[in-house]
């Protein structure tokens, strides 16, 4: 089968990875020219653009950034609905507001395609096991179309419903992330402020019953280790931007999630965007406590 993929970032340049070596025939693009570079040096096989991909894949899998760049590559010049798509199927698999997948799917519809949205939990790791969670958005008959392709990079497929749904679930899921990190960023703030000492605070914190697999797989980073990137602080203010964006649409009040995006705004601010999210309570102690000696 036939499988291109757009957006070589650090999620799709390991996806298009996991999907060769599972013998798909894989073609990918990214609108920078170094994730070009870095994965046809690997021996990867890279497209001239969005519509290069299409025109050349059975099923297309996008993981972009942000809603702006999915649609642009959809319908933008050299995107995908340049290309004959007719008969292909769309795995939109960034995380996007809902209303974007409810946007694009009729129009791809109109040029012959499909559309599902799969965005996933999990991050590099689970990629290269093939252990993802993928919540889909669309119609069924598509989500079987799309199977052999996500089995081979998840251990969970769950169809959340139609067009956007996917998306739904993602920033619902991702609002707990982010209210839990800065939950731990506020806890240890307080702690080290008491006189209590990070190590043993944060072996403390894992068997509290609030404790969480991230807070265990990040622990060495909290107490100060240097910090493999997985999510990166400035995409989780993207998600948590469009959750609170998606809610003030819809009527839902979100001021715990407002708070967290003030904290992750500040962080990227300060120049801490870049960074692993396990970095967040580290740039909170240091630029946003009140110092009482000034």
């Amino acid at each position: 089968m036939k499988v291109g993929i757009v957006g070589l970032g650090r999620m799709g340049g390991a996806m298009l990875r996991r999907l060769r070596e599972q013998d798909f025939d894989v073609v990918g693009w990214d609108q920078g020219a170094h994730a070009n570079q870095a994965l046809a040096a690997d021996g990867l096989r890279i497209a001239a653009n969005a519509g290069d991909v299409a025109a050349n894949s059975e099923i297309v899998i996008s993981s972009v950034t942000e809603d702006h760049g999915v649609r642009k590559i959809f319908t933008g010049a050299a995107g995908f609905l340049e290309a004959d798509v007719t008969g292909k199927l769309f795995i939109e698999m960034s995380t996007l507001q809902p209303m974007t997948g409810r946007e694009l799917a009729p129009v791809v519809e109109k040029r012959g395609a499909r559309l599902i949205d799969a965005p996933v939990l999990g991050t590099i790791p689970q990629v290269r096991a093939g252990t993802l969670l993928a919540m889909v958005g669309g119609k069924s008959d598509d989500l079987e179309r799309a199977r052999p392709v996500l089995e081979k990079l998840t251990r969970q497929i769950v169809h959340m419903g139609p067009n956007g749904a996917g998306y739904a679930m993602k920033l619902a899921a991702n609002l707990g992330l982010g209210a839990y990190i800065q939950a731990v960023a506020e806890s240890l703030a307080l702690g080290l402020r008491q006189g209590l000492a990070l190590d043993q605070m944060v072996d403390v914190l894992q068997e509290t019953a609030t404790t969480s697999g991230w807070l265990k797989n990040k622990a060495d980073v909290l107490k100060g280790a240097p910090a493999e990137i997985t999510l990166d602080i400035r995409t989780l203010r993207k998600d948590i931007m469009s959750a609170v964006a998606t809610g003030a649409l819809t009527g839902v009040p979100m001021p715990l999630s407002a708070g967290t995006l003030a904290s992750l705004s500040a962080a990227v601010d300060g120049d801490y965007g870049d960074g692993d999210l396990a970095e967040l309570p580290k740039f909170f102690r240091e630029a946003m406590l009140q110092n009482f000696d000034r």
